[in-house]
């Protein structure tokens, strides 16, 4: 994981507007959203695993799930997954279980992230700041 300082920490928005905003630029909801707490992605690789730039979230108005939500953003980092190829080693053979938990466990949740994304992961924060911030 690399933290990237960025003029958009500390700063609040309506969430209904960043997702207007971030969604056509190529930024989801990353899945470890909670009600309390999200992140926007961009997914910048994924040939083995992925790279993502994370924008991390937290509401400080509301809940994630209800109109009217205003969110702070937490600093940027340039996130890196990498996964094993095929299905999960540990996968619960033989039950129910097996069906809900064959897909592979990470081999790195936490990998060092490519050194040839780090730029390209600054780039989308800097393009993120000027349509947020108004380039300023």
């Amino acid at each position: 994981m690399i933290e990237i300082p960025s003029k958009i920490e500390g700063t609040h928005y309506d969430l209904y507007m960043l997702e207007q905003v971030l969604k056509p630029m190529g930024y989801t909801i990353g899945g470890n959203w909670d009600y309390d707490h999200g992140s926007f992605d961009y997914t910048i690789d994924e040939r083995v695993g992925y790279q993502v730039l994370r924008l991390p979230f937290r509401a400080v108005d509301g809940q994630l799930d209800s109109n009217g939500c205003t969110v702070e953003f937490q600093r940027p980092f340039l996130l890196s997954h990498k996964y094993q190829r095929g299905l999960d080693d540990h996968a619960d053979v033989g039950n129910i279980g097996a069906s809900f938990n064959q897909f592979s466990e990470p081999v790195d949740k936490d990998a060092s992230f490519p050194r040839q994304y780090e730029e390209v992961g600054k780039s989308l924060l800097k393009e993120v700041e000027a349509a947020l911030l108004g380039g300023n």
